[in-house]
Parts: structure tokens; sequence; C-alpha cells
């Protein structure tokens, strides 16, 4: 397992010892995944922020604004209203028991969540393409960056798919390039994701996953978000409903593969895996 710290809002906090688990949280009616109708919204995110804590997650992963392929994004004021509704219940439910990340492609998301709210972490799935104000913002802000791969945005991306010198060369070197503008932005604490079905074939998506350890290379800590995705669900034919099982063996193999943080719908199932592989880790060293 890798180690690596984190400037936590003034403090160098280190991990290391076990990966970590990131619960999402939506508040976008939109979400690709919804086994109970409680768990979205206003209305079920307080059960479910406590049911992500009580099954050990490290960082709360909310985010206000679906980025399903084809979906079109809801509107900035729409975006910082939902985020702002789920924050206040995140602090109310959760206190400092967990890491508050926030899934945001938006600059003025990323900036209420930290200034008024005292957001921990921000998740961009596009690496500060869709918002040209957002590696400042982030740097100015002083909070750890989620940096994901992506390519156009979530309404035009599955037509971006080509990667002439193949997906895993293709995507290391647009990381690369998007690591190398947020260190000239400032931001010191980077976290890579390599954006699994975002501007990926699903072909792509599991040759991007065989080669995960590759990842290496960057010198980041790795973030793997697969959980119930199409990948899995149109790889078996199953439905999203069903994935848990498929979800929590890719989650194996990808902590085999040198995943950090594995950002899930199932805590619990997520956890006993990331511990389990842990325990594994101290007998092999």
């Amino acid at each position: 397992m890798r180690q690596f710290s984190l400037n936590i809002h003034g403090k160098l906090v280190e991990f290391g010892e076990r990966p970590l688990v990131a619960g999402i949280l939506n508040m976008s009616p939109e979400s690709f995944h919804t086994p109970e109708k409680k768990g979205n919204g206003v209305s079920g995110l307080a059960h479910t922020v406590r049911q992500h804590i009580r099954e050990g997650a490290d960082i709360l992963d909310l985010g206000g604004c679906s980025t399903r392929p084809g979906l079109p994004s809801v509107s900035e004021e729409e975006e910082l209203k939902r985020v702002r509704q789920g924050l206040e219940i995140i602090r109310q439910e959760a206190g400092d028991r967990a890491l508050v990340s926030i899934d945001t492609f938006r600059s003025s998301v990323a900036r209420m969540a930290v200034e008024e709210f005292g957001a921990d972490i921000i998740n961009d799935i596009s690496g500060g393409l869709m918002d040209s104000d957002m590696l400042a913002t982030v740097a100015s802000l002083h909070v750890p960056y989620i940096l994901m791969h992506m390519r156009g945005n979530p309404e035009n991306m599955q037509q971006l798919c080509e990667y002439p010198q193949g997906v895993t060369g293709g995507v290391l070197a647009e990381l690369a390039e998007r690591v190398a503008d947020a260190e000239l932005a400032g931001i010191c604490d980077i976290i890579i994701d390599p954006g699994f079905g975002f501007a990926k074939t699903l072909a792509q998506n599991w040759e991007l996953m065989a080669n995960l350890q590759l990842l290496d290379v960057l010198h980041r800590p790795v973030l793997v978000g697969v959980s119930r995705k199409s990948m899995i669900t149109k790889a078996l034919s199953i439905e999203t409903k069903d994935a848990l099982n498929a979800s929590t063996a890719l989650h194996s193999y990808a902590l085999d593969r040198g995943a950090d943080i594995l950002r899930v719908h199932d805590v619990r199932a997520a956890r006993e895996a990331a511990d389990l592989y842990a325990l594994l880790n101290q007998h092999n060293n």
C-alpha cells in the first residue's frame, strides 16, 4: 500500500495503513443508482450519512449534479442549493467523523463548500477542464484535489473515445498534463482518478483496469470509482441493483493493482474488502 499525506485544513494527515473508502452521497435525483428512494435527496440523506459512517466510510463524497453519460448538467444555482443542503445535513449527522469531499466541476460550488462548511477535499471529474477557474480556486482554498481523467463533458464524452496510443497510454499522458497544470496553479495535494466510464468504451475500461498499476509512474494516490457502473453490468448482463458482488470483486482487484481509495455506493462491502487487503498486505511484508 502507498504511504501518503494530505494537508487537511493546515494539519498534515498521514494515510496508508489501510485503503480508504469514500461513500457516495447523491443530492441529484438523476443519479444512475438509486436503490432506495430514501437514499437520495434531502429527505433521505441523513439516513445514508449515518449508514456510511456506521459502516466505516473514511470520506463522504457529496455531489449535487449527476455526471451520468449523456445527461445535461443542472444549473449552477441548483447545484449550489443541493450541495449546501447536503452539507448542512452532513455536518449535523457526521460531525468530523469522516472527511468531506465535494464532487463538482464548478469552482463556485467548491469555494462555497470549503468556505461556508469546511469541506476537506474537492473531487473534480473534469480535472479543471470544465471551469477555467477551478485550479486557481482549489489552490487558493488549500485543500486536496481529486483530479479525474475525462474528455469533453458528460453530454458528449462517449463520442471522444479515440486513443491512438491505446487507452492506458492516452490516459496516462493526459493525466500527467493535468497534474502538471494543477501543480503550476499551486495545488500541492493531488489524488488521481483514471475516470472509468468517462470517455471510454467498455473494452477500454477493462484494458485500463488491467493496467491500473501503471498509474504508479505519476507518484500520486489513486482513487478508483467503478461501483455498480456499466462496465460491470454490461459485461455480466446484469442490472445495476444486482452489481454489488461484482463491484466488490473488482474493488479487490483494484486494491491489488495499486488503488488507494475506493469510491463506492456500498460502504460495508468495500470496507471489508479493504480491511482484508490490508491484513494480507501486512503478512506479505
